[in-house]
């Protein structure tokens, strides 16, 4: 029943990401603004920032949830890409579209959205699992996906472009702050 079990470890890998998540939320200030923990941990309030912290627990995840699946699923790099993609892009439309109703944020929204955004993540993880065989194009294609996510996930943090996703809602700058 590899079905049931990649369900189980997906259902297991919400729990997992989203609490791995809330806890890199603050690691940056933890470490006393220790500049290399910033590939992983959000160093402001920017929405992108906030789109690591379901990426980088996933991604961890994801490495022990291959050690038991491997065999018994297909698809598994590409369900591990379009299930982390899909957090970030779930995030934003949600924080985007609540915000643009309500015209500010809410803490206890914005929490609920990225246990939501982690759910669906893994729900689409589980459904490409679940799947037929994509390919061998398909899957290396998903391996490169990830590569330039983890790329965007760790320099853009360090060298953000200059538009509203990478703007700290709190301060308006951008990256890392400039006193750190």
């Amino acid at each position: 029943m590899a079905n049931k079990a990649a369900l189980r470890w997906e259902l297991a890998g919400v729990a997992v990401i989203f609490l791995a998540g809330s806890a890199l939320h603050s690691a940056f200030d933890w470490t006393g603004h220790w500049r290399p923990i910033a590939w992983f941990a959000a160093v402001n309030e920017s929405v992108w920032e906030h789109f690591k912290l379901a990426f980088w627990p996933g991604v961890l995840y994801a490495m022990l949830e291959y050690l038991a699946l491997r065999r018994s699923v297909n698809n598994f790099w590409v369900g591990k890409c379009l299930g982390l993609f899909s957090m970030p892009v779930a995030v934003a439309v949600l924080f985007y579209g609540y915000t643009a109703v309500l015209g500010h944020h809410h803490v206890a929204l914005d929490i609920l959205i990225f246990l939501l955004a982690v759910g669906i993540g893994q729900w689409v993880s589980y459904r490409i699992l679940a799947a037929a065989d994509t390919g061998t194009t398909v899957r290396r294609g998903a391996v490169i996906g990830l590569a330039v996510m983890a790329a965007a996930f760790a320099l853009f943090s360090y060298w953000p472009p200059r538009a509203s996703l990478f703007e700290d809602s709190r301060t308006h700058q951008y990256g890392i702050p400039a006193e750190h």
